[in-house]
């Protein structure tokens, strides 16, 4: 595995970089399962070129780059623990629109704060990340009654990684870090979204026995997404097909492994 500190402490230094206070940081959701999300940075140093979350430059005024800029909430534990004093019981998910374990989060370490807060209390957690950083938090991961360790791994091909995600941890990081995990029987999850090339038979035989259960979206392509494919020579991943056939090979060989399967679309 990559080692963490190393890997986490990496270029933020190179991003353009705000410390900001926010006004609100347990915002309640409409996602399905969960209550409320927390998000204690604006934007994110991964930089995914196909990331949805990149539509929120429309409300913030950035004019760099997607992955060139970060916004740090740096009093979101505290404006946590004042909402919670008055917040409902429910389901948080660490994060929405930004990777909760990115690298500035070595730094800052305001979700680490932000898990104290909400194990204070023991609000239940999900936490979808792509960073084994996330392995430096396992003392709190154990304290909570319900808490859900999710990561993204969006093809099983380290090379289509680099294309798509250039920014973030490699694949093999992630699967080791989900071992780590389940070691110490952390409830573990896959998001396979979005669907990047892969093979779906590799990319089972990668997580068999690592999660409880995987989720399966496929991509939304904008014009500038499409031409990263078409670019690297991919444009059969375009075709509509490509989701349904991959998609339902994916679903019936977890199936068979006894992992619980979503499909997002």
């Amino acid at each position: 595995m990559e080692p963490i500190s190393s890997w986490a402490d990496t270029n933020y230094c190179q991003m353009k970089l705000r410390e900001i206070f926010a006004k609100t940081v347990l915002t309640k959701t409409a996602i399905s399962s969960f209550d409320y999300c927390i998000n204690p940075y604006v934007g994110c140093g991964h930089g995914c070129r196909y990331c949805y979350a990149s539509f929120i430059k429309r409300f913030t005024g950035h004019l760099e780059p997607w992955g060139e800029f970060i916004d740090v909430k740096v009093n979101a534990p505290y404006l946590l623990r004042k909402q919670l004093k008055r917040a409902k019981q429910g389901i948080v998910a660490l994060s929405t629109v930004t990777d909760p374990y990115q690298p500035v989060e070595g730094k800052y370490q305001l979700t680490r704060k932000c898990l104290e807060a909400l194990l204070d209390v023991q609000f239940s957690v999900n936490l979808l990340t792509r960073s084994p950083l996330c392995l430096r938090d396992v003392d709190l991961f154990k304290q909570f009654k319900r808490i859900e360790m999710g990561f993204s791994i969006t093809t099983h091909d380290e090379e289509m990684k680099k294309i798509f995600e250039p920014h973030s941890p490699s694949i093999d990081s992630r699967v080791k870090a989900l071992r780590a995990l389940r070691r110490d029987k952390i409830p573990t999850y896959a998001f396979i979204g979005p669907m990047l090339p892969l093979d779906p038979k590799k990319l089972v035989d990668m997580l068999d026995g690592l999660i409880d259960e995987v989720l399966i979206d496929r991509m939304n392509y904008s014009n500038k997404v499409k031409a990263i494919y078409r670019k690297n020579k991919l444009g059969q991943y375009l075709e509509e097909n490509y989701f349904h056939l991959v998609g339902t090979e994916l679903k019936e060989r977890f199936g068979e492994k006894g992992i619980a399967v979503t499909m997002c679309f």
